[in-house]
């Protein structure tokens, strides 16, 4: 599928699944449909017709709250029927709000609480080193999300032990819970940051398709480093009165909104 048609597919479900199941993060989950749509189409060694084999790539959703957009993308590229994304949030459904891995092929963990993702990563890339296997590991983090110590640490262990196999992406919209990430926990300067640790960085548009996959596709970005791409992205992207309006991080798509939504996001390809 072309990722630009999965990545508006991605979007529609997640407004039509946080409206039935009444959960929120609409907003989190449209800002990263894009990085999405081109991991699961042309980055991501993945089979699902065989979601537990051990060379596959792994992939983690630390911003665990944007499930639905994860649900969504694995949904489309044949790990569980479509069907299925209907009963998001209900109660006794397998997708739950926050990502779970129970009973959901193609999700590697279960996360929610912030900060765990990329240490959990850093362990799992060590442990491809360890095995000499050939797979990688991708984190796909938020921004504010990077206010936890757990990710700095993380970040130190994984340069230490030259990781070229872990590549951190950032989803910065620089939005967070109720407020601008500058204004709760200034990143910058965020890029620099991550070289002081030791990483490699590259920063692209989040929503440049093009962009997004020179930068997953030439990864590790330089030999024994991990990588950090920061993909500068729009909270609510796709959506105009949701787009940089930090009302939409709990704001549950409803009537006439949901309506607006789902016209602007257009019909299905």
């Amino acid at each position: 599928m072309d990722t630009v048609v999965l990545a508006n597919r991605v979007r529609r479900h997640c407004v039509r699944m946080t409206n039935l199941g009444g959960s929120s993060h609409i907003a989190s989950m449209l800002s990263a449909a894009d990085i999405l749509a081109v991991l699961y189409t042309h980055v991501l060694n993945v089979d699902p017709k065989n979601p537990e084999d051990p060379a596959r790539d792994r992939f983690i959703l630390s911003k665990g709250h944007a499930g639905a957009a994860v649900y969504s993308t694995l949904a489309e590229s044949g790990f569980f029927p479509v069907s299925r994304l209907e009963t998001h949030y209900q109660n006794g459904s397998d997708l739950s709000g926050h990502i779970s891995h129970k009973e959901i092929p193609g999700v590697e963990l279960s996360t929610g609480s912030l900060g765990h993702g990329l240490p959990i990563g850093t362990g799992m890339a060590l442990g491809a080193k360890m095995d000499l296997g050939a797979y990688r590991v991708f984190v796909l983090l938020s921004d504010g999300e990077c206010d936890e110590g757990s990710n700095w640490e993380a970040m130190m262990f994984a340069a230490h032990h030259k990781l070229d196999n872990l590549i951190a992406i950032v989803d910065y919209n620089k939005m967070q819970s109720l407020d601008w990430v500058a204004n709760t926990l200034a990143l910058e300067p965020f890029a620099d940051k991550w070289r002081s640790f030791g990483w490699s960085v590259v920063e692209v548009d989040g929503h440049d398709h093009g962009q997004l996959a020179s930068a997953l596709l030439s990864v590790p970005a330089m030999a024994g480093k991990p990588t950090c791409i920061i993909a500068h992205t729009i909270k609510g992207k796709g959506v105009s009165f949701m787009e940089n309006n930090i009302l939409w991080h709990y704001r549950v798509p409803r009537g006439e909104e949901f309506d607006a939504a789902m016209k602007e996001l257009g019909a299905w390809e």
